[in-house]
């Protein structure tokens, strides 16, 4: 890996043709398009935060230095960033008018409407970028050593970088895109944000079955992603038929693990909504969240539930208003009981003293 220092190229030099697409993975370009800032291996644009990308804005104004910026020799006069995208992205996309600074009185101000002493001041501050050359290996490898500071990249963003391709380019178009409109949908079920790739990490381990790399790896130059989108429809239509209603212990569980062992079972979905309301009224079930593998998987594996223990008085008063209840509607004062179709369906339990758990 050979690397050559250069400081003369300024703020407003990197902003010449600068071209920014709100879809994120799209169309990053400056340096009068001889840049790419977002090659394939770079992570998505993470600084629009209104904090991030100020502070930017902010150190050019007071004369702070950005910090080191590496640049990619990709061709004769063409150049790839490696390190320094979201300071670039933050300061491109201020120029360019994407967002304001707030003065101390509490107004926002635009580039456009800056004083041009302050716009001349961002435009003409200098950088300080090494320029590299080397095998794409080489690359890689540096690109993750220097993405050990400042906000680190995490699995599925440096597994991103190893396997770059077509496919992790089409595949970030889709998961990545924090304005795909399907997010939103897709959010009741997955914990994360798409910008840091949690979507896609989501998609990949339910379709590789927790095996990304080598799924990463085997179709890194494929030209579609169909198999993986197909897969991921497919295990967010089954959870949204099974559970028509939506609650907020159900983003983060393994669907993709629950959807290859009972995915072929038949469920009905009217009986699962009232057995999912009952026993989230139900005050002894202590772990919601286990609540859909429990219904998943025949309702009989009540460690799943992670039932309480209550004190006597607490236990022979609830006791009694389950059973008046039950006796009133006919069935089992187990609320567990009364939701099967066995014999139990409409048994009346007596409390034992000190070993009676309520259900």
């Amino acid at each position: 890996m050979k690397t050559a220092l250069e400081t003369n190229i300024t703020v407003g030099d990197i902003c010449k043709g600068f071209v920014y697409n709100e879809y994120e993975g799209k169309g990053l370009y400056g340096l009068s398009g001889k840049l790419t800032i977002q090659p394939e291996y770079q992570r998505n644009y993470i600084y629009a935060d209104g904090k991030k990308d100020v502070a930017v804005i902010d150190s050019l104004l007071k004369g702070y230095p950005l910090g080191l910026i590496y640049f990619v020799k990709a061709a004769e006069d063409k150049y790839e960033v490696l390190d320094g995208q979201q300071r670039i992205t933050s300061f491109g996309r201020f120029i360019t008018n994407k967002f304001p600074i707030i003065s101390s009185d509490g107004i926002p101000h635009y580039f456009d409407g800056l004083d041009e002493n302050l716009r001349e001041k961002i435009l003409n501050s200098k950088l300080t970028i090494y320029i590299c050359e080397g095998t794409e290996t080489e690359i890689k490898e540096w690109f993750k050593t220097i993405n050990i500071a400042g906000v680190p990249l995490n699995n599925q963003e440096l597994a991103n970088a190893i396997h770059s391709g077509p496919f992790v380019t089409k595949a970030k178009e889709v998961f990545s895109n924090s304005v795909n409109p399907l997010i939103q949908k897709w959010s009741a079920y997955i914990k994360g944000d798409a910008k840091r790739q949690d979507y896609l990490e989501e998609a990949l381990k339910w379709v590789s079955k927790d095996h990304i790399d080598e799924y990463m790896s085997k179709h890194r130059y494929d030209d579609s992603i169909d198999e993986l989108e197909r897969y991921f429809n497919s295990v967010i239509d089954w959870v949204s038929s099974v559970f028509v209603d939506v609650e907020k212990e159900m983003r983060g569980l393994p669907w993709g693990e629950y959807y290859e062992k009972y995915h072929n079972n038949s469920y009905d979905p009217d009986k699962v909504h009232k057995e999912l309301k009952e026993l989230y009224e139900d005050f002894s079930v202590k772990n919601k969240k286990g609540i859909y593998e429990y219904i998943l998987s025949g309702s009989t594996d009540c460690k799943l539930l992670d039932i309480r223990l209550f004190d006597e008085t607490t236990k022979r008063s609830v006791y009694n208003l389950q059973t008046k209840k039950a006796e009133m509607e006919g069935v089992s004062n187990c609320p567990l009981c009364a939701l099967g179709n066995d014999n139990n369906k409409t048994r009346i339990y007596i409390i034992i003293p000190l070993t009676f758990p309520i259900l």
